[in-house]
This record gives structure tokens, C-alpha cells and sequence, in this order.
């Protein structure tokens, strides 16, 4: 039954048509792929470091591949073909291409079987280091065990990550179930990904593989201290988004910002480029069982969340049939949504709690992740602990699986450890105190929150019904969300994106979406 009093053939219509929007989507993904997913690739097939000039082996052997006219047939075909006649290694091949002793476009040609066995050990390799990973992650869950949801998620953010660690193994023992390192800022701009341990980042830090590796170890060890699992967040969003994803799956991440639309409407990179980047990163992190967040709380930092309320549902339900076709179970998405009214709007507690509810009864197994009041915090920081102390209220109350901490200090500076440890301090009282509130009350039918949330539902329905006959892509260049239009043909990245040629293929997809999940 719905507390909301919902008509859940209304939300199966809903979920319809959002299938209709995902399976067009899908349609122009198979067709293509783009230099970032063939560095993916590269770097799933064991590739790994920086050339002399630092730039990165993957970056080396796809620009090679893409100055040599291949790039259509892919790095898995290349590669493969290259080891037949070489006997090299993948990494021994990269190493090969970046001294320019190697020119893969002079190999004599093998059959496509022949290739794909070459390849085969390779990728059997790391999809058992992957399927290790989330052995070991279980394994650590049962053994210390998890704090309860909503999960209580705090960011580090100091730029340098030694500093990092030393703040997140703070916020763990302080409560914290889930750290995330907040990503310099502009790197989501860059098309490579930087290498090596990293001190110096703006406003975050960067995100590498040797910091994925450093701060995993940092919160393996404090999750012993504290008797604890504590998960760890970082972003697979931008240019780069699958390699991030490979590398949070080699790492053991746990949780990655992983949205199909926010690089397009926040960072203006090519709608294209996104969307076949997002299947190939949504695949990594459905095998490695990583939850995915997704964005559409950044939706209501230039909307309003009144008017604008059904674009987060209606964001919501794409990004879950997309997530779905990319083989991500509803337990694994972190489906986006915030506590953005504007404090002023008589009633606006009652919308939000309408908006909680009805998340969480339209995506029941998902752990939704709540962001905070940013948009309205003023630097008072009284008054931001109390908005600080409603949302906290919402999100026990309507069983909210992944609670962003919200800071008292928002907009006035990166948070100190003091400042997160008044933070944890609210939501623990909150979440005590009001730990069993939502199974005990019930809403007055016809009431403010019941009309609210049959409204948004109709009102996300009608835009569905609008966006099937669009499209997603002509969806987004009308402003559709965030009131931000996007060009189909704009944005950055768009050169990056090409058809597959005859002999293309990509070993992981297949393998992952098929593959023994522990």
C-alpha cells in the first residue's frame, strides 16, 4: 500500500516509457564507442603508467591507434592482433608504441578468432581480480560489519591526499560510514587521467589510481580500528568516465558518482560522448558491485525545487533503465535526489517529505542517496544546522539509503573536521531518536503530501510521454533539465566519438554482463 496514496499503474506507465527513452538511447550506443571507453580497454587489459613525457600508456596507444586510421576496429582487435605476431604482452606492446618501436597498422592481419583468443587470458585475468575484489568486499562486511542505513557519507576535500587520509580515518572514527574524496576541480574536463600520487588540487583532489590505492588502504585500516566497513566514493564522471570506473573496479571502490547526464548539462561535454561513455562505465561498476550515485540533485541548484520537482523523477527513472540495460541490480543504485526548497515557501517541509516518500516507494530496493541544503545555506550557520537537522528528519523518516552530510559552515568554507563532526553528531541524534518515526505515521488522505506527490507523478508522466517523442538528445538541447540547453553537436569531447568498424569488439562487456557476480 501506499502511504502516498500513489497509483503505482501510473508508475509502471512511467517506467514504460522511460524504457522507451533508455532502449533509443541503447540503439545509438552499440553503434559506436569512443577514445576513452578504448583506453578503458587498454587499461582492463593490464596497461598501466606514463610514457617519458607522462603522458599515459593508454592515451599513447589510442592517440597511435587514431593517428594510424584504426580507430574504428578498436584496441581490443589491434592489441590482440598485436600479440599473435609479437608475443607481447599488452603492456609490453604500450610500452613498444611509446618508444615508436611498435606500428600497429604494419602487422600482418589474423582472423578475428584468432584474435580473440589472444586477448582471452588477459581478460579473464582482471574480470577474477574484479570478481576477488567484491569477494574481499563482502568478506570485510561480514566480518566488521556496516553501519545501518541511511548510511552516513561525508567528503575530504584538502587537495593533497595525505591530508586526505588523515581527515577521512578522522570522519570514520568520528561515524562516518562512507568517505568520499572530493575531485579537484576542472578534471572532469581533462581527457587523459593523471598518474601517481597527487598533493597539490583545488577545491578537492585528484582523482588517480595510486589515490584510489592510498586511501582503500587508509579505510581498510581505520574499518579494523572502528570494527566497521567503511566505503569509499570518488567520481566517474567527465572525459574520462570509464577508465575511472576500471580503475575504482582494480581498486576497490565502493560507491562512484556515476550519472548519464551530469557531464552534458554541468560540464558541457558532448551529449554523444556521454551517453556511450556512461553504458561502458555502468557495466564496470555493475560487475564490480559498486553503487552508483546519480545527479539530478544538481538539477535543483539552478532550478526550483517546487516548479521543477518531476525532472528529478523523471531523471530518476531513465537512470534506472539505463543502469538496468548496463547490468546495475536496483540494490546498486544510489538514485539522486536533495533537500533544495527554498526555506521561505510555506510548507515546503511538507514537499520535501512528499518528495522523500514517493522516491522511496517508486524505487523501494534502491539505496537512494539525499543530498543536503546547499543552494539556501548563507553563511548563517545556525540557521544551516537547522535546515541541516530537517533534512535529517526526512531522511530517517522516509528510509533514505545514502545521507550527504550537510555542514553547518556551507558557503563559507571547506568543512573542518569540527565542522563534520557537528555534522555526524545531528544526523546520529536524529536518526536515534527518530528511528522507527516513518513506520508509525501515516498521511492524511487528500492531504498536502498526498496531493503533492500524484501531482509531481502526473506532471513527470506528462514530460515522459513529451521525451519519447523527442528523444533524450533533442530533450536536452530544449532545456529539459536543469534549464540548461545543450547543443547535440556541442559541448567538448565530440571528436572522441566514432562508429565501429567490422571487426570491433570489446572482450569486457560481455564478459561482465555474463560473468558469476560473488
Amino acid at each position: 500500500m501506499s502511504k502516498l496514496g500513489l497509483d503505482f499503474k501510473k508508475v509502471e506507465y512511467a517506467r514504460s516509457l522511460a524504457r522507451k527513452i533508455a532502449e533509443d538511447v541503447q540503439n545509438f550506443v552499440d553503434k559506436r564507442s569512443t577514445v576513452s571507453v578504448e583506453r578503458t580497454v587498454c587499461r582492463l587489459l593490464g596497461i598501466d603508467g606514463v610514457d617519458e613525457n607522462e603522458v599515459p600508456l593508454p592515451n599513447v596507444v589510442v592517440d597511435h591507434i587514431k593517428e594510424k586510421g584504426l580507430l574504428k576496429e578498436g584496441a581490443a582487435y589491434l592489441i590482440g592482433n598485436a600479440i599473435i605476431e609479437t608475443g607481447y604482452t599488452p603492456q609490453e606492446i604500450a610500452e613498444k608504441i611509446a618508444k615508436e618501436e611498435l606500428d600497429l597498422s604494419k602487422l600482418k592481419i589474423n582472423s578475428d578468432d584468432k584474435i580473440r583468443e589472444a586477448i582471452e587470458p588477459y581478460v579473464n585475468s582482471m574480470i577474477e581480480l574484479i570478481q576477488n575484489n567484491r569477494k574481499k568486499r563482502n568478506e570485510y562486511i561480514e566480518k566488521l560489519g556496516e553501519g545501518p542505513q541511511p548510511y552516513l557519507y561525508v567528503i575530504v576535500a584538502t587537495g593533497n591526499i595525505y591530508e586526505d587520509v588523515v581527515q577521512a580515518q578522522a570522519a570514520a572514527r568520528q561515524g562516518a560510514d562512507i568517505i568520499a574524496v572530493i575531485r579537484t576541480t576542472g578534471q572532469s574536463l581533462l581527457d587523459f587521467v593523471p598518474y601517481g600520487p597527487t598533493t597539490e588540487g583545488f577545491g578537492g583532489t585528484m582523482a588517480t589510481q595510486e589515490n584510489f590505492r592510498i586511501m582503500r588502504k587508509a579505510l581498510d585500516e581505520v574499518g579494523e580500528e572502528v570494527g566497521r566497513y567503511i566505503r569509499l566514493v570518488n567520481y566517474a564522471s567527465g572525459l574520462c568516465m570509464p577508465e575511472i570506473s576500471a580503475m575504482g573496479a582494480i581498486e576497490r571502490l565502493d560507491v562512484m558518482l556515476n550519472d548519464a547526464l551530469y557531464g552534458i548539462l554541468f560540464r558541457d561535454i558532448n551529449m554523444q560522448r556521454t551517453i556511450i561513455d556512461q553504458y561502458f562505465s555502468r557495466v564496470i561498476n555493475g560487475f564490480s558491485g559498486i553503487i552508483i550515485n546519480t545527479g539530478e540533485d544538481n538539477y535543483l541548484t539552478t532550478a526550483d525545487a517546487y516548479e521543477e520537482a518531476h525532472t528529478v523523477l523523471t531523471s530518476d527513472l531513465i537512470n534506472e533503465q539505463l543502469a538496468l540495460m548496463a547490468g546495475i541490480p536496483e540494490e546498486q543504485m544510489g538514485l539522486g535526489h536533495a533537500f533544495e526548497m527554498n526555506p521561505d515557501l510555506t510548507n515546503g517541509f511538507l514537499y520535501e517529505l512528499a518528495q522523500a516518500q514517493m522516491l522511496r516507494e517508486i524505487f523501494p530496493k534502491a539505496p537512494l542517496k539525499y543530498m543536503p541544503p546547499t543552494k539556501y545555506m548563507t553563511g548563517n550557520i545556525f540557521r544551516g544546522h537547522v535546515q541541516d537537522a530537517l533534512f535529517n528528519v526526512i531522511s530517517i523518516w522516509t528510509h533514505q539509503g545514502i545521507q550527504l552530510l550537510g555542514m553547518l559552515t556551507e558557503a563559507i568554507h571547506t568543512p573542518f573536521m569540527s565542522d563534520r563532526y557537528l555534522s555526524i553528531e545531528n544526523a546520529r541524534y536524529i536518526f536515534n531518536n527518530l528511528k522507527n518515526i516513518g513506520d508509525e505515521i501515516e498521511f492524511k488522505k487528500d492531504g498536502i503530501i498526498q496531493k503533492r506527490a500524484q501531482k509531481v507523478l502526473d506532471e513527470s508522466i506528462e514530460l515522459l510521454e513529451k521525451m519519447v517523442k523527442d528523444g533524450l538528445f533533442v530533450s536536452l538541447s530544449k532545456g529539459t533539465f536543469a534549464n540548461i540547453k545543450r547543443p547535440i553537436d556541442g559541448g567538448k569531447g565530440l571528436d572522441g566519438v566514432f562508429e565501429k568498424g567490422t571487426h570491433y569488439f570489446n572482450p569486457f562487456i560481455k564478459k561482465m554482463l555474463e560473468a558469476e557476480r560473488p
